[in-house]
């Protein structure tokens, strides 16, 4: 029986010559896996990519290698780690930082969610969002990216687009008639004919607001209004609120919110005015000597080309909004022809642009299609389960992530992987126990010494448990990783010498997921 052979798609037209294929063929993955939900089998991305199966395992491998993927069997699952792509497109923009408290602000006065959305050629995508959490809530997540005319900043943006930006969007509805290549919206046929969207988008230049009613899903209703640049005038973002026909018709939004909208968006374009000019801070270090150094230790199942082409994402960021080839290649520490080829190829997927005058590029906001909102609503339970899991393995006991009670006198366990003994600890999540007579509660009320916390009998005859600190990015304590045993099968000394080293260094692999999320979100403990 002759083997099954898997022929790798040739370069579609108008690749550029000088494109990096590996690095091509990597993004398609990274976008693959965003559109899944952030987790696909192999086989699954196989079939979705139209690569050879050696292939696709090559380009996950150096992933997770690289931190931004891991395996679970045979499912490719997107780590937080990968959303230091998009942090990096967040922090050129400067946008959520400088405005995101203000969002925040007005959601709160008015008990509506808020976000922030750019312009991605003939979309919108999110880069921030205050969210209300309620039952019936939105599910729209930083990074979703959606057709501008199904939207409230839609036509905000379409009011200042050209005619090549028309005729790309009239050419992208005639081939998308159901808005499916649109993962974070609902399929749906063209229900009003193209002009209607020209008329909204005249309306919107006239009246400087924007109301979506029902245009995405039945019930949810808009009202957006355009944030402008200090000086240009052009639009940067625009801020929306959002709401459910439950609690206000579109007509209502337009009453009752809209001038409340338009006093926020004033403060913001006040803090746009003020906000001073930003010292670039220290670049990605060593990058280039990492990927070689991996592809000696993994040969051919780690992919260098698309290692160092990633990490030319990563050279952008706060005060270096826009670099020149020259200045790529010195943060990444790669050959210039390398930088070069990489921001060829990322020209030609609309990840990078030019940047203002000279030869300068900039990041696009599709670079957040890349593994950011399936992950930018991750919690610090689902950041810690695959490394408390991997602890475990390695120790042979049962460990958790503990948090403290809104009373402070109790602790909650909120993720944990149990250890196979037949005598096994109780630390299922949601369990609580007393603060006092745990390692955890210790090590969350600040009773401990030396960075680790060991409690011996307290809680129970037969029980011994070691915690160490968790900490956010502000170095503050938000929970403790433990690992508990029976007496009888370590001593004391074995716990402090055997256990809390282990569980030190999963602390620090936790935070170190915790700082890349929680950048530009917001990261709920439980």
């Amino acid at each position: 029986m002759s083997a099954k052979t898997t022929t790798t798609p040739a370069p579609e037209a108008g690749v550029p010559a000088e494109a990096v294929v590996p690095l091509m063929r990597g993004v398609a993955v990274l976008r693959e896996l965003t559109g899944a939900g952030g987790s696909m089998r192999l086989s699954e991305l196989e079939r979705a990519t139209g690569l050879a199966r050696s292939t696709v395992d090559r380009v996950v491998a150096t992933l997770v290698r690289m931190g931004y993927a891991r395996l679970e069997g045979r499912d490719a699952i997107l780590t937080p780690r990968v959303m230091e792509l998009g942090n990096a497109c967040l922090a050129a923009l400067r946008l959520p930082a400088l405005l995101g408290a203000r969002a925040d602000a007005l959601a709160d006065e008015l008990d509506e969610s808020v976000s922030l959305a750019v312009a991605d050629r003939d979309g919108i995508r999110f880069i921030h969002q205050a969210t209300r959490r309620r039952a019936m809530s939105l599910s729209f997540r930083i990074g979703d990216l959606l057709p501008a005319e199904r939207t409230a900043p839609g036509p905000l943006f379409a009011a200042e687009w050209t005619d090549s930006d028309w005729r790309r969007w009239r050419e992208r509805r005639a081939a998308d008639p159901e808005d499916r290549s649109f993962t974070a919206v609902p399929a749906a046929p063209h229900r009003a004919p193209d002009e209607d969207f020209v008329r909204r988008a005249g309306r919107a230049a006239e009246e400087g607001c924007s109301l979506d009613d029902q245009l995405i899903e039945p019930g949810l209703v808009a009202v957006s209004v355009p944030v402008r640049a200090p000086g240009t005038g052009r639009v940067v973002c625009v801020a929306n609120v959002v709401s459910h026909t439950s609690r206000h018709s579109a007509a209502d939004l337009r009453d009752t919110l809209l001038p409340r909208l338009r006093a926020a968006v004033a403060a913001m374009e006040e803090e746009l005015r003020r906000a001073p000019a930003v010292d670039a801070g220290p670049p990605p270090a060593g990058l280039a000597l990492w990927t070689g150094a991996s592809k000696q230790e993994l040969g051919r199942e780690f992919i260098e080309s698309l290692a160092r082409g990633l990490t030319v994402l990563t050279a952008f960021g706060e005060g270096r909004a826009e670099l020149t080839l020259t200045e790529v290649a010195q943060a990444t520490g790669l050959a210039r022809a390398t930088a070069r080829r990489a921001l060829i190829t990322y020209e030609h997927l609309g990840l990078v642009g030019p940047g203002g005058p000279g030869r300068t590029f900039a990041l696009t906001p599709r670079v957040l299609s890349l593994g950011f909102p399936p992950l930018s609503r991750t919690t610090l339970p689902r950041i810690a389960t695959p490394h408390l899991a991997a602890l475990a393995e390695r120790v042979h006991e049962s460990t958790a992530l503990a948090v403290l009670t809104d009373g402070g006198d109790e602790i909650q366990y909120t993720a944990g992987v149990a250890a196979h003994h037949l005598m096994s600890v109780d630390m299922t999540v949601g369990t609580r126990r007393p603060a006092r007579p745990t390692a955890a509660g210790r090590v969350l009320t600040g009773g401990y010494e030396g960075g680790f916390a060991f409690v011996d009998e307290e809680l129970e005859q037969g029980l011994r448990s070691v915690a160490v600190p968790v900490r956010d990015r502000t170095g503050r304590v938000v929970a403790a990783v433990g690992v508990a045993t029976h007496t009888a099968r370590r001593t004391a000394e074995e716990c402090v010498h055997d256990l809390a080293p282990e569980l030190t260094a999963t602390a620090a692999l936790i935070e170190a997921d915790l700082r890349v999320a929680a950048r530009f979100t917001r990261v709920p403990l439980s």
